[in-house]
């Protein structure tokens, strides 16, 4: 798995899908865990919901990899791991609550779409 394809991948889906504030991190030497996060908001559970199926779908197709997600739409997070990438979906006010971004400001933030 090459894993900056796999996060391009997770940032069409989400474009397509009409993620907001799509983020693309790169964590290589920061953490051992994962080499990339991916970080969107979605503005209503529903959307949530619709960005992930999105991102789960195309990854599937294009990537032959298959995830399960964590947590609920209501709670206004939702996770996949793809090992090498972290895709996590928030509600406008978790995304801010958590800040992932300053949380691991050590990573470079390769890619930033409004």
């Amino acid at each position: 798995m090459d894993a900056i394809n796999v996060a391009h991948t997770i940032i069409e889906a989400l474009e397509e899908t009409k993620g907001e504030n799509i983020t693309l991190m790169d964590l290589n030497g920061v953490t051992p865990f994962t080499d990339y996060f991916v970080i969107c908001s979605g503005t209503s559970g529903r959307m949530l919901k619709a960005l992930m199926k999105a991102v789960l779908d195309k990854v599937r197709v294009e990537h032959k990899i298959k995830t399960k997600i964590e947590g609920q739409p209501i709670d206004g997070w939702l996770l996949a791991d793809y090992g090498d990438v972290i895709l996590h979906v928030f509600s406008e006010d978790q995304r801010i609550n958590y800040a992932l971004e300053d949380l691991w400001a050590e990573g470079k933030i390769l890619l930033h779409v409004q």
